[in-house]
């Protein structure tokens, strides 16, 4: 595989690099010396396959993909292969993370025609961009019946000479088979058993003994778990409640988690959250804090808040820029291994240590000689140890102190920061850093703790500034001190919510201003009012063959299952019935698919509990600094209360939120101070001015 810090010996040297060494994605760059001709997607690299009568081989992938990095090692270096690319194909070489429009089309051809998709994605095309062949990885020679690169390209080469008008019919006949089914071609009437329907699913995917939800690979999944959380609060299950802290606390004990820099890694290998895929994506960060964060708020467990917390630490540490934004992830490979900068020896630990505090250390922590991690290949031990919590974290704290504790985990880390680091992405994506922006803004408000806030005030003044083009309209991503790439849904939706979730943890009213800008962008650029779809590319997008709309809920909730929550809860705090008819649009679209199975929709199923089960507002009206208008603040904060909106009414009430929310007007704070108006359907309660009264109607949910 790759090294990013010794290269190969076969790279071609800087004199020679191919078309991708201007890029600014990373991951491009990291193939700028292959003897592969390289091209970036663009109307060029077609032409030329026009012009010379060549088909596409386009590869998808991104920069800490560890197969991409196998991929590359085996076949992209070396010149036999890119010998025959370049002579027989036009090569052209995609970031995932930076066209994922491109990517979602082609997934899902990869997944049409074989069952399966991942990365590195591999396809072959007409100069058309029609797809007649998918794989994934793809090795240099074949073997066990699976056919290589040096097999695989010279058979496609001749059968495009041979017939190649037979691979562009069967390249339509796909895509004309994917766009029928991804058509609206039925709705249902949802109502509130869909979320029965989902606990279900969940249920009976769920590991009764390890926590986590199917067979492994087991993916950490936020949505999932804190969608369980919002159905324990209606129906008071505790079973659901059971699901979420017993894959929480496992994923904290596991291998999964780093248990020396915090930070939780892609995704577990086994059953028992040990072995982890050990790259580190910013979006797991963001979904993470955000259910520790508020598992913690339901059950008021430390360990969720210490975890929260601690994957704040690393992400402030590990993973932001000197502005403030936050980069993409950090690679799983070191010096040509997987793991390499995270795992430990039995010796080693005891030399650092001490072999007192290593004496009761590794046994806490699951070291020991043999080690627990194993080689990929032939699954021999190394002697290597992967560090988890072999026992519950109280037992832990029985045999080590606090202090103890925190000055091993620095010992480890300060040794571990003079390791060869994973490479790490430092392109700024503007949809994860709004995840980002919401963790941080609901955690701030969950913990009381407003760095939190300010940390979310950063990444959103950075992305508000840079951005965005002169008309004000998003960008993808940023790096090297550019962005160019026009934004796509996921950018916008996260965007909106991200900066209504900062309103509400700090009542600035330039956050609610803002989000109302960027959630009106997104309808009319993306959202198809006839169809009722949400798409992922812009109405004026450069055209694909298809044109992409994600709706399952996968390692990252759908931009139509963000969207939805926005227009609904814009709906509650403007009042304008516009964002509702959008919202009921786009659910109703969905409505097929989610009805299917909605235990794979648990993200769009958050959104449509603001339209299917009853919501309310919560208008606290004062000065912000007061006493009484703390008080009233902290009594709102204590409740997990998911099915609410809150606005601050301040005094006086200035004329642009008037404009946005006008039933304001007629919400004054008390002559003696603060007073809370806790309203549904903008129908109101008499206000109140005591936060133990606020406290206890927000205890429950509200009911029909």
């Amino acid at each position: 595989m790759i090294s990013e810090d010794k290269p190969t010996a076969d790279v071609r040297s800087s004199a020679k690099r191919n078309r991708l060494a201007e890029s600014k994605s990373p991951y491009l760059q990291q193939h700028a010396d292959n003897p592969v001709d390289w091209h970036p997607w663009g109307d060029a690299a077609f032409e030329k396959a026009r012009r010379e009568n060549k088909p596409v081989f386009l590869s998808i992938g991104y920069s800490t993909c560890h197969w991409c990095h196998v991929m590359a090692h085996e076949c992209f270096e070396k010149d036999e292969v890119a010998d025959l690319l370049n002579q027989h194909f036009i090569a052209i070489k995609v970031d995932r993370e930076e066209r994922p429009d491109v990517d979602q089309v082609y997934m899902d051809v990869c997944q049409a025609m074989t069952g399966s998709g991942g990365w590195p994605l591999s396809i072959f095309m007409t100069p058309d961009a029609l797809p007649f062949y998918a794989a994934t990885y793809i090795p240099r020679q074949g073997g066990a019946g699976r056919m290589g690169m040096l097999e695989l390209l010279p058979l496609v080469a001749e059968k495009w000479r041979a017939d190649p008008e037979r691979l562009k019919s069967a390249g339509q006949e796909i895509i004309d088979a994917l766009a029928a089914s991804r058509a609206v071609r039925e709705k249902r009437h949802l109502q509130n058993d869909i979320f029965r329907l989902a606990e279900q699913n969940l249920a009976e995917a769920f590991d009764d003994k390890y926590g986590g939800f199917g067979k492994p690979p087991k993916f950490p999944r936020p949505h999932d778990l804190c969608f369980l959380l919002r159905r324990y609060r209606r129906t008071e299950n505790s079973r659901l409640l059971d699901m979420v802290t017993r894959t929480l606390t496992a994923m904290r004990r596991g291998g999964i988690y780093d248990q020396v820099g915090f930070g939780f890694h892609r995704y577990a290998t086994d059953e028992t959250w040990l072995v982890p895929h050990f790259e580190k994506m910013l979006y797991d960060q963001a979904g993470l804090l955000t259910a520790y964060a508020e598992a913690y708020q339901v059950t008021q467990e430390p360990l969720f808040a210490d975890t929260a917390r601690e994957i704040a630490v690393y992400l402030k540490r590990d993973l932001r820029s000197p502005d403030g934004a936050f980069y993409a992830a950090e690679d799983a490979d070191s010096e040509g291994e997987e793991g390499r900068f995270y795992v430990w020896s039995e010796t080693e630990l005891i030399d650092l240590l001490g072999s007192d505090v290593a004496g009761r250390f590794n046994p806490a922590y699951g070291v020991t000689a043999a080690g627990n991690y194993h080689e990929e290949a032939t699954g021999e031990a190394t002697g290597t140890n992967i560090l988890h919590l072999a026992v519950p974290a109280d037992e832990v704290r029985a045999v080590l102190t606090d202090d103890q504790l925190a000055a091993a985990r620095n010992r480890l880390l300060e040794v571990r920061a003079r390791r060869v680091r994973p490479h790490r992405d430092e392109k700024i994506v503007t949809a994860w850093n709004a995840m980002v922006i919401s963790a941080l803004a609901r955690t701030s408000r969950i913990l009381d703790e407003p760095v939190f806030l300010e940390d979310a005030e950063r990444v959103a003044a950075f992305l508000w500034q840079n951005l965005r083009n002169r008309q004000g309209r998003l960008l993808r991503s940023y790096n090297r001190g550019a962005a160019d790439i026009p934004g796509f849904a996921e950018d916008y939706a996260f965007l909106a919510r991200g900066l209504l979730d900062m309103y509400e943890a700090g009542f600035a009213a330039e956050h609610l201003l803002r989000a109302l800008v960027v959630a009106e962008d997104m309808a009319q650029l993306f959202f198809d009012s006839e169809s009722g779809i949400l798409f992922d590319t812009a109405h004026n997008a450069e055209p694909l063959v298809m044109r992409p709309h994600s709706s399952w809920d996968g390692a990252m909730p759908a931009a139509g299952s963000i969207a939805l929550e926005v227009f609904s809860r814009l709906h509650l705090v403007t009042g304008d019935q516009a964002w509702r008819a959008r919202a009921e649009q786009l659910l109703d679209a969905s409505s097929g698919q989610l009805g299917r199975y909605p235990g794979g929709f648990t993200q769009m199923l958050q959104s449509a509990a603001w339209l299917l089960e009853p919501g309310r507002e919560v208008v606290l009206a004062g000065r912000t600094g007061s006493d009484g208008f703390r008080e009233m603040l902290k009594a709102a904060r204590c409740s997990f209360a998911p099915e609410t909106v809150f606005l601050h009414r301040p005094e006086p009430l200035p004329k642009e939120l008037e404009q946005l929310a006008p039933h304001l007007a007629s919400m004054p704070p008390g002559k003696d101070g603060p007073l809370a108006y806790i309203c549904r359907d903008f129908a109101c309660l008499e206000p109140t001015a005591k936060a133990e009264d606020l406290r206890s109607l927000l205890t429950v949910p509200p009911v029909d």
